[in-house]
Order: structure tokens, then C-alpha cells, then sequence
């Protein structure tokens, strides 16, 4: 495999961050500021800070067809950020409407509208208005009770994945009159109004759900949790039980986020500062390795834990870890926490390459 093309952008945390559909454009939050880098040779040169917000922002996504950029962020606001004809950024401000922070942003995938996860146990789903010139939300409400940490979009771009810190990761259908096109029947639903919930799966233990996604297909959902799990829910039809629902527990430290590079593969990342695979199909899935330690598959969860109990031993039996000078340097690309992954490149077998932003303030491109 590929060595990963590390790019250490600042000394900061990185909430988000979303590659433009050329790739020659990188969005990177840090702090209250919006950072544009544009490639060069294989390195980032920052080019443009887009101001706005007065608080951290969470969440950056870029459309790839339009090129229009959403920010979200803890001062309870939106921005579609798009160029003037002088080259300059221009901010327009989304009505939210809500009271507490914003916590996640994506687009859908037709591009006409975008979804905002919050603090204010709300889902807003935004679209433009014609008539007044402006972007405005519904709110997608009930059966919500904790705030919203996730949000993933279904290919068709109107169902909508969400999970929360009240444990559930729910599907919502975000269907706008005038805006989506009607869907086609799925294993989600025929006939799906707004706000139908169309799933709602509780994790294992209750556990803050950090990350969620659909297949490519859209017929499955897998999520992440605090306790260490990754769930895959295997839907059979609207108001019937779900075909499988499959938990894997790990012995790892928690997963933030996870994507689907095939329909039997799934990426996930966290707090262990690595990429992990998992594979698997309706009849079971299993931990297969971490993309740093290709040709080891299988091995990577007993190799951390193993590394975690002699690093704890060393602690206790002569109060140093052992490694000398090199106490605080982590073996892994990333040395902290993985907040967001991201699909950079795909093929018609699925993702090829993907980006990975954290709390070391590095952004890193993996081949798959």
C-alpha cells in the first residue's frame, strides 16, 4: 500500500474538513475561521481565511458540482460561502432557527439543499428560497432528545441518517415539496413524508453515537459509538423488523467517525489515532486490520491492546514508559484523535482514497 500523504497544517485542532470535487482545494476549520488551501506539488498553501462566525466552527462541506461552500458553527449560525465575480468569498447567512449550538453540516447529494445537526435536539434541513432570495430550514423535531452529533445523507437525498447523544441513530425522511424529486420505493419507505422516521436503532449500551453512514447502495446503515462499537443495520422493508442488525464490539478506545468504501467495507476512526476496516456482509462483520498495518490484518486490535498493557506495566514497574526520548511521539501517522474521514477519491469499484482530519491539526490522504 501506498504510503499516506501527511499534510501538518497548523498546531490547532481540526473540528472538519472537506476537499474540493478537483481535490486541488482543501476547507479546514480552525477555531472561528474558515482556512482555504490550494495544492501545490504535493503540499497546501493557505490562500484564502473566510470570517464570519464568532464562535468555533463544527462543520465544512464543500458541493462538489457547484463548488458553494456551508459552514456551521457554535455561535447557532449557517453560511453559504459562495465566489464573487472579484474572487472573493461571499457569506450569505442561513435562518437556522435554533437556540443552541450547531454541531454538523453535509450536503445532500442533489446540492439543492443541506442538513444542520445541533445542540438544540434539532435537525435543520435548508433550502433556497426563490421567491425571497434566501436560504431558510425545517426542522426535523421528534423523536430527537439529546443532540444530534452525526448526520448522513441517502443517495436519493432525501432520507437522512442522524446520530445522537441519546444513543439512537434514526433515519428521517427530509422530503421538501418543490424541492426533491419523489423516491423511489426502498427498503426505507414508499410513501415518506417529512419528519417520518423511517428506523431508529438504540445502541448496545446507550452510548453517545459519534458517526453514521449508508451503504452505497443505501440499504444499510452501520453507526459508531462511545462504547466502542460499530452497529449494521440491515433493513427489510417499511414498518417490518430489520433483516440483521450486527454489533461488533472492539477492545479499541472509541470510534468518532466511519464511512463505506464498498458495500461489504467499512472505515471507521477515532481515539485510537488510526484508520481501522472492518468487512463483513448481512451474515456477520469482523475487525480486519488498520490501514496502517497492511499485511497484518486481524492483528491490529490485539497489537494496541497488547502495546497499551506493556506501555501501563512499564508505568507502574519503573515509572517511565521506556521509550527513552521519544516518550511522547505516537507510532501512528496521527498523534491525536481522529475527528472526521472523508471519501477523496472514487472508482466505479468504490472509494479508492480517503482523507482523515484531527486534533493534531493534520490532514492525511490514504490509498485504500
Amino acid at each position: 500500500m501506498a504510503a499516506p500523504e501527511v499534510h501538518h497544517l497548523f498546531h490547532a485542532p481540526i473540528a472538519d474538513h472537506s476537499f474540493s470535487a478537483d481535490r486541488n482545494t482543501l476547507a479546514v476549520t480552525h477555531s472561528n475561521t474558515l482556512e482555504l488551501y490550494k495544492r501545490n506539488g504535493n503540499a497546501f498553501r493557505l490562500q484564502d481565511e473566510l470570517r464570519g462566525h464568532d464562535k468555533t466552527i463544527t462543520g465544512v462541506d464543500i458541493a462538489p458540482r457547484s463548488g458553494r461552500i456551508v459552514t456551521c458553527s457554535q455561535d447557532r449560525n449557517a453560511y453559504v460561502w459562495e465566489p464573487s465575480s472579484t474572487g472573493q468569498w461571499k457569506p450569505t447567512l442561513v435562518l437556522l432557527r435554533i437556540n443552541r449550538a450547531a454541531t454538523c453540516v453535509r450536503w445532500s447529494p442533489s446540492e439543492t439543499k443541506f442538513a444542520v445537526g445541533s445542540g438544540a435536539r434539532i435537525i435543520a434541513i435548508c433550502y433556497f428560497e426563490e421567491e425571497n432570495d434566501w436560504w431558510i430550514s425545517k426542522h426535523l423535531r421528534k423523536p430527537l432528545r439529546s443532540t444530534v452529533n452525526c448526520v448522513a445523507w441517502h443517495p436519493n437525498s432525501v432520507l437522512l441518517a442522524a446520530g445522537s447523544a441519546d444513543g439512537h441513530a434514526r433515519v428521517f425522511s427530509s422530503f421538501i415539496k418543490g424541492v426533491d424529486d419523489r423516491p423511489e420505493p426502498s427498503v426505507w419507505g414508499e410513501r415518506l413524508p417529512f419528519n417520518t422516521v423511517c428506523g431508529e436503532y438504540l445502541n448496545p449500551t446507550a452510548g453517545w453515537v459519534h458517526g453514521v453512514g449508508f451503504s452505497p447502495s443505501g440499504n444499510a446503515l452501520a453507526f459508531c459509538s462511545h462504547d466502542s462499537t460499530i452497529t449494521v443495520v440491515y433493513p427489510s422493508g417499511p414498518e417490518q423488523p430489520p433483516q440483521a442488525v450486527i454489533s461488533v464490539a472492539t477492545q479499541l478506545l472509541p470510534f468518532a467517525d466511519l464511512l463505506w468504501i464498498s458495500e461489504s467495507e467499512i472505515l471507521c476512526a477515532g481515539y485510537d489515532c488510526e484508520v481501522y476496516r472492518f468487512s463483513g456482509q448481512a451474515s456477520g462483520w469482523q475487525l480486519t486490520g488498520s490501514l496502517e498495518a497492511a499485511g497484518k490484518a486481524g492483528a491490529a486490535g490485539v497489537q494496541r491492546e497488547e502495546s497499551a498493557l506493556n506501555h501501563f506495566r512499564s508505568l507502574d514497574l519503573k515509572g517511565r514508559s521506556g521509550t527513552g526520548a521519544d516518550d511522547t511521539k505516537l507510532r501512528t501517522v496521527h498523534q491525536n484523535t481522529i475527528n472526521t474521514l472523508r471519501s477523496y477519491e472514487e472508482s466505479g469499484a468504490g472509494v479508492r482514497k480517503v482523507s482523515t482530519g484531527g486534533v493534531d491539526g493534520r490532514v492525511v490522504v490514504w490509498t485504500v
